[in-house]
């Protein structure tokens, strides 16, 4: 590691001496010859014309050799252990294509799946997109609001969900969603439930054999719901063809290789645990593992070397959250075959990313995407100088930029580095969503020419590599600054007493708005008015006082959303009294 200046290090790479070599060996001249052609040349398409998403993670390894291979193994809470070959995962996924076809579920139909992270789960999804049905799973943490606004705004017609979830939170539903027809529950009988159909009995007499009609790469597949900052959330639309995305950035930005076996802790209720939970890692025709218990760092680290996983793909909070226990503890562990760890869902922490390091002597590697973007676009790769706290650089087929916006509602591009502006992606790569569900005026807002608008505040420095700033309406607007709250989070997060750390502006009569700081700290200091002026000084010395936060209060935890990501509006909201908008991804929360 070598240092840049004061406060920037890079992790330097040799490509050469990496064991196996990266896919991507030469980004350069990768990007430089790259079209999406390649990427559809990397799958098989369908007998029957077009292009299947559950054709490409599952079929197409049975008829290329790879039948027999671990596709999926699951890890249950209580430590049991269930084993999907790809023949076996083609032949129950069949199974269930047959049964909706059975139960009269017709293409396009939408399929909603509500279960804990269980291996139905898996067959639900790639079954029902074998029959070419709209899939939308729902994290199972969701209480009965936001389930029912969903299954509305997606007119869902199919509900596989377990009996307990189906009592605590579908039951009352039943007469709200008119055009839910069926009801379909894993597990035990459902007692006094008679409109509902056991799993077992819609499995028991269909056939294993199916063929996947031709499907047009256009025809819409998933349905992955995304909250705003107000109002109900978004449904966003992918088609079949955004798995030529799923697969080459898997390859690319995951560096997936034939034998891995790989872990994205990610629930498929969230577009990452369907991205890369259940796609990409299945069309590289990997082992991919399924661990149903939620975080434990104790259990994580256990099956990381019990289960000798080669690939890691998880979120911040957990990372800082296993930063909290220390690098001894990590260490009493041996992971001989982790070669890879990368993580997303917000902004990596430079220190974060060198603590990868120092645990688990490989670094941990920051991505940025959207659900909107289906996929991975900006990351920093197995082959690539990592600079801490940096989102990466643009993958193959993606052209990134930093524009302004102008007053006609077109934009310019930013080419001086580091100027702060919006951050941009040209159109044309294949898991770009294709709509807003029943908002079209939405979706159209998002573009401006051939540019996609991601919301996103960043800088491009002068290497190519690219910086998260933040959300266009959590920035801070001070003494005429604009201030990024994850610059000043990442400051702050810098300090051995910070855990974790969140920034919010706050009105002010003088200086329009000032930095205000929330923050958790780790076990053994104490959040007094000592450690606040501590902080602040700090926070000063290496940012200066026009961005440094000016208060700052202590919270025991951080309100979340359930994939992870701080509610910095959420703060805002209850710090100045105002309403708190859609609550439905709420987990954690200060109190």
């Amino acid at each position: 590691m070598a240092t840049l200046d004061n406060s920037k290090t890079w992790i330097r790479k040799d490509p050469a001496r990496l064991d196996p070599q990266p896919n991507l060996l030469n980004y350069e001249a990768t990007r430089a010859g790259f079209d999406w052609s390649q990427a559809w040349r990397m799958l098989d398409g369908l007998p029957a014309g077009g292009y299947n998403i559950a054709h490409e993670a599952v079929d197409r390894h049975v008829f290329g050799g790879r039948a027999d291979r671990i596709a999926i193994r699951w890890i249950g809470k209580s430590g049991e252990v269930r084993e999907l070959s790809y023949r076996d995962l083609a032949r129950e996924t069949n199974r269930f294509a047959n049964a909706l076809v059975k139960l009269g579920v017709a293409p396009g139909e939408r399929v909603f799946v509500l279960t804990g992270r269980i291996p139905e789960l898996y067959i639900t999804v790639l079954g029902a997109l074998k029959a070419r049905c709209v899939v939308s799973p729902l994290f199972s943490a969701f209480g009965p609001e936001p389930i029912a606004t969903r299954a509305e705004m997606g007119d869902a017609r199919v509900l596989v969900t377990t009996p307990a979830l189906y009592r605590r939170k579908v039951a009352g539903l039943r007469e709200r969603l008119s055009g839910l027809r069926h009801v379909i529950v894993v597990g035990e009988e459902c007692e006094g439930a008679d409109d509902v159909q056991p799993w077992s009995s819609l499995m028991e007499n269909v056939s294993a054999d199916f063929t996947i009609a031709a499907t047009d790469p256009e025809e819409a597949a998933l349905l992955h719901f995304t909250s705003g900052t107000t109002g109900r959330p978004k449904g966003a639309l992918h088609v079949h063809g955004a798995v030529a995305a799923h697969h080459v950035t898997g390859v690319y930005a995951l560096d997936l290789h034939d034998d891995d076996i790989f872990w994205c802790t990610a629930d498929p209720g969230w577009v990452t645990g369907t991205s890369y939970g259940i796609i990409a890692p299945l069309t590289s025709g990997v082992t991919n593992l399924v661990v149903e218990a939620e975080f434990d760092p104790q259990t994580w680290y256990s099956v990381l070397e019990r289960e000798r996983v080669s690939v890691w793909y998880t979120a911040p909070t957990a990372i800082r959250m296993m930063m909290k226990l220390g690098t001894d503890f990590v260490k009493s562990y041996s992971f001989p075959r982790l070669r890879f760890m990368a993580s997303v869902g917000e902004p990596l922490n430079s220190e974060a990313v060198v603590w990868g390091e120092q645990a688990f002597g490989i670094p941990f590697h920051d991505n940025w995407w959207q659900t909107e973007t289906g996929g991975i676009m900006i990351g920093n790769l197995a082959t690539l100088d990592i600079k801490p706290g940096s989102m990466g650089r643009p993958l193959p087929g993606i052209e990134a930029g930093i524009v302004r916006r102008d007053a006609n509602g077109g934009v310019a591009v930013i080419e001086e580095p580091m100027v702060e502006g919006e951050l941009a992606l040209k159109k044309g790569w294949p898991s770009m969503m294709r709509g807003y569900l029943h908002e079209e005026e939405r979706y159209r807002k998002c573009f401006a020419g051939d540019w996609y608008l991601t919301g996103d505040l960043a800088k491009r420095d002068g290497d190519g590599y690219f910086w998260f700033v933040g959300r266009g309406d959590d920035v801070v607007k001070s003494a005429g600054h604009l201030i990024g709250p994850f610059e000043v989070e990442n400051a702050l997060m810098e300090h051995p007493a910070v855990a974790e750390a969140a920034i919010i502006g706050k009105p002010d009569p003088t200086m329009g708005e000032l930095v205000k700081a929330f923050v958790t700290l780790k076990p053994g200091h104490a959040g007094d008015d000592a450690m606040r002026r501590e902080l602040i000084g700090f926070a000063r010395k290496r940012l200066g006082a026009a961005v440094a936060p000016k208060e700052l209060d202590f919270r025991a935890n951080l309100p979340k959303t359930r994939s992870g990501k701080i509610m910095r509006r959420l703060l805002k909201a209850r710090e100045l009294g105002l309403p708190e908008g859609d609550l439905s991804t709420l987990e954690s929360d200060e109190t």
